[in-house]
């Protein structure tokens, strides 16, 4: 850095790389996130990618994004616009400059905005900075193209490969700009093309080529920002996304129990990431099975639960829908099970690649006959870990299935994630049928708790025989006695209706509230800036959000009843709201509903608030 460089502190930054689908935006914001978290900022992403497998090359459906906000402290969302958009492309400027504040610094590579180009995003003119009334002294405009094309021109790399390699430029731009540690970026390449160094190497030389450019022209006004770190736990962080924490979550707990993990899987965005990391780790003594179809996916984790594996498998909305008769075999037989739901935009394929919260209802309902299951929602990408390890917890210590809902956003999306001591975490101790039981156990005998005893196959004088029909209380016989169905309906409710969950937290304004925002699951983040941001403009705001839905919290109606004006805030037409309605009597909320496919906007929630409180 020279003597004329002025760096200013900043608290906090939105970053948006835009480009083609196939110009490496999502690794571009990966690296540049993890950059960050390493250096101990706060982060949060969403990465935002079209359906389509290939859209045609500059067209303006086939754009994708990586957003990532990055603060000296906590930050909760991905932020509402971005402070610096970097357009790989005309069609990128043309469909992300809406999420760009009005003061933006704008990064644009002027080598893919030729005639062609502007004409593919419909641009009318070739001023196209004037026909979007951006300033043009808001722009970094530079020839990025050509210049990885000169910084790799002894590589010996075809024209395709160089072309690659263009997002690593914008990276080490951005990097310049924000005075991040390339050495970290440098490390993250080495590792990911560790069977490549040549690649690895090209990249590594386009990034610093990219930092040198901001260096040497003094871009955005001599500016350089720096975001310092303020986290108040310390310890090892990491950039990590929602389905890999699943992923380690689960990893975790069966290290924890002292089994085998097994996952049966059928790919289905957005939930594949789980099966990819999950096949990396046979070395913990991880199974994973890509079965044929969402059934097979699911009946095989069925039957590894029945051999006394932890036992899980992976989907979206869809194959929920599909695995909805074996999750009931698995609650017939009260057998443990971890379903994980990263939910998508539905119905039917809907929209693979965005995120609603309209798979709850199906969840908590939709099967034959009374089929109670316990439902935990994670509130962001690095709460994914515990949400999974205390979703393996219940299910192996209360015998039952558990759903564990996610959400394409906070899937997709990543945290500044702190390394877990394993240690500090809770024991995990399945109910294994006593010794001294042997010759007189049935296979639905209980303990004090209601739970179901559990009999791994394999131990000599515990065989038994379980199904999909009606069994015996007493002596695990097929019954069809009345009596019975109604005992054994009662008791597998009862189970569910024991198990302890923590209490309802309400945040903020709790004694004094003149409004309640209550939500689920992925939405947390949104509704926790929406209710800090109103909080700093002087008003009465709380929020209560809930992680364990089924069973709810013991103190729910106590706090829902509290407030005179509580909004349910969700990304459907109105779920939650209508199971707490179920649940509480005389609970009549306002809602808040959008069902786009995308995140919250916070500015919207505090319009819509503001209004209810008035």
């Amino acid at each position: 850095m020279t003597d004329s460089m002025k760096i200013t502190n900043i608290h906090d930054v939105v970053v948006l790389f835009a480009g083609d689908s196939g110009d490496g935006m999502q690794l571009a914001g990966n690296i540049f996130s993890t950059v960050s978290a390493t250096a101990g900022n706060s982060i949060s992403t969403f990465p935002d990618y079209p359906a389509d497998i290939r859209a045609p090359q500059g067209s303006l459906t086939g754009v994708s994004g990586f957003q990532v906000h990055i603060g000296a402290e906590q930050v909760y969302t991905p932020g509402d616009k971005c402070d610096v958009l970097v357009a790989m492309n005309a069609a990128a400027l043309k469909v992300d400059y809406s999420h760009a504040k009005p003061d933006a610094t704008i990064i644009i590579d002027t080598d893919s905005f030729q005639a062609a180009d502007l004409k593919k995003a419909d641009f009318k003119t070739d001023d196209y900075l004037g026909e979007m009334g951006i300033d043009p002294d808001r722009v970094i405009a530079c020839r990025l193209t050509q210049m990885v094309k000169d910084a790799l021109a002894d590589s010996g790399m075809d024209n395709k490969a160089v072309m690659k390699c263009r997002n690593m430029f914008a990276l080490g731009l951005v990097c310049w700009l924000f005075d991040r540690d390339l050495n970290i970026a440098f490390n993250y390449l080495k590792e990911k093309f560790a069977k490549k160094p040549e690649i690895a190497e090209a990249n590594i030389k386009v990034v610093q080529a990219g930092y040198d450019y901001g260096h040497n022209t003094h871009s955005s006004a001599n500016n350089v920002h720096r975001i310092e770190s303020k986290h108040k736990v310390p310890g090892r962080y990491m950039d990590i996304t929602g389905n890999k924490a699943t992923a380690y979550g689960l990893i975790a707990a069966a290290e924890k129990a002292g089994l085998k993990l097994y996952l049966g899987s059928y790919p289905i965005t957005p939930a594949t990431d789980i099966l990819h990391e999950l096949s990396k780790h046979k070395s913990l003594g991880v199974t994973t099975v890509q079965c044929e179809d969402e059934i097979a996916g699911c009946a095989s984790a069925v039957g590894a639960s029945f051999a006394g594996a932890m036992a899980v498998t992976s989907t979206s909305g869809p194959g929920i829908c599909l695995k909805s008769e074996a999750m009931n075999l698995a609650v017939i037989m009260e057998l443990p099970l971890v379903i994980i739901d990263v939910q998508r935009g539905g119905p039917a394929t809907g929209l693979p690649t965005k995120s609603e919260q309209t798979d709850l209802l199906q969840v908590l309902f939709g099967r034959n006959g009374e089929s109670p299951m316990p439902v935990i929602a994670a509130t962001s990408p690095t709460d994914c870990f515990d949400a999974a390890y205390t979703a393996c917890k219940m299910a192996l210590e209360h015998m039952t299935p558990v759903v564990l809902m996610t959400d394409a956003y906070i899937a997709n999306g990543s945290g500044a994630f702190r390394l877990p001591e394993l240690d500090k975490y809770p024991a995990i101790k399945p109910p294994y049928v006593p010794d001294e039981l042997k010759g007189s156990w049935t296979p639905y005998q209980r303990n004090a708790d209601g739970v179901r005893y559990w009999a791994v196959p394999g131990r000599e004088g515990f065989e038994h025989i379980l199904g999909g029909l009606e069994k015996d209380n007493k002596t695990g016989a097929i019954s069809t006695n009345p009596e019975n169905h109604d005992l054994m309906t009662r008791l597998r409710k009862q189970k569910i209706d024991n198990i302890e969950v923590p209490d309802l937290e309400v945040l903020g304004d709790k004694d004094d509230a003149d409004l309640l925002i209550v939500g689920f699951g992925g939405t947390y983040g949104h509704l926790h800036a929406a209710m800090d941001e109103l909080r700093a403009e002087g008003h009465k705001v709380a929020m209560a959000h809930f992680k364990f839905i089924s069973p709810l919290p013991k103190n729910t109606a106590e706090v829902l009843t509290k407030y005179n004006k509580v909004v349910v805030a969700e990304q459907n037409m109105g779920q939650l709201a209508a199971y707490l309605r179920m649940k509480i009597d005389g609970f009549v909320p306002r809602q808040f509903n959008e069902v786009k496919g995308q995140p919250f906007v916070v500015e919207e929630l505090k319009e819509a608030f503001l209004h209810i409180m008035a």
